[in-house]
């Protein structure tokens, strides 16, 4: 059986589910942490620190900029060279750490993205994630504009930036990097990805969660924290393929679970 796309919501309520006391009993700390790991380790697949040695992370202001923070300082430590584009800071417990343990590696902030793709091999697109709606605003505008028309290789945290996650690549309008790092299971909208390299990461899911929501996961390799994805999932097959909803068991979990934390 092919791995599953996720809609939106269903990766909401996994989300939630993995930070259930009831469920897989996660701290927000540890996910965002095994993300950023394995999206760091996934690039280390593809780039090495010889050929690619100089990366640019531009991170977001939610969750997704947090998984580039942790990539980042992992980057650093595999013997690469990351500098950060990182405008829009909360003033978080979580940020402040993240922030923190960056500079304590001396790993340079950019101020313009720019100055980020400046003198850089690799661009780590992890500015907007899968809970991302609405219209883009600036700063990340002109991000996003810049990883359009920048000629570096681009590798996309979960969805590239923009993207509807469900209905992909709007028009073509958007970026299409050459390297994307799903994280839990990939989303709908990733069914629009035509580069090179697709891979899962954040390696969180138990197998009875995985049996739970059909997710259909790969086996990961060894002690990897990410797994690359059968190119027969990607373009036009998976297009083909028809949305594969949970139904009424999520319509279920969402309204006991989701819309409860969000009331």
């Amino acid at each position: 059986m092919s791995i599953k796309y996720l809609s939106q919501r269903a990766a909401q309520a996994i989300d939630v589910e993995l930070m259930s006391p009831c469920g897989g009993g996660f701290v927000f700390e540890q996910l965002v942490e095994l993300a950023g790991l394995s999206v760091a380790q996934a690039i280390t697949k593809e780039y090495s620190k010889d050929t690619h040695p100089r990366i640019a992370v531009f991170s977001g202001p939610g969750n997704n900029g947090l998984d580039g923070l942790v990539a980042a300082r992992h980057l650093s430590h595999f013997g690469y060279k990351p500098k950060v584009y990182y405008p829009k800071r909360q003033d978080k417990p979580i940020n402040n750490g993240l922030l923190k343990q960056c500079t304590e590696l001396d790993i340079p902030f950019v101020d313009t993205p720019e100055s980020g793709l400046q003198d850089s091999d690799l661009v780590v697109d992890a500015i907007f994630g899968f809970s991302f709606s609405g219209e883009v605003r600036q700063p990340f505008v002109s991000a996003i504009e810049a990883l359009k028309a920048t000629q570096l290789p681009i590798v996309s945290v979960d969805i590239p930036s923009a993207w509807d996650v469900e209905k992909g690549n709007l028009n073509g309008a958007g970026f299409q990097p050459v390297m994307l790092v799903s994280l839990t299971a990939p989303k709908e909208g990733a069914k629009d990805f035509q580069g090179r390299h697709h891979y899962l990461g954040g390696r969180f899911i138990s197998t009875k969660m995985s049996e739970k929501w059909g997710l259909n996961l790969p086996h990961f390799p060894g002690t990897d924290q990410c797994v690359r994805l059968d190119h027969t999932i990607n373009g036009e097959e998976a297009k083909k393929k028809p949305k594969d909803i949970e139904g009424q068991k999520m319509d279920d979990f969402f309204r006991q679970h989701v819309v409860s934390q969000i009331l």
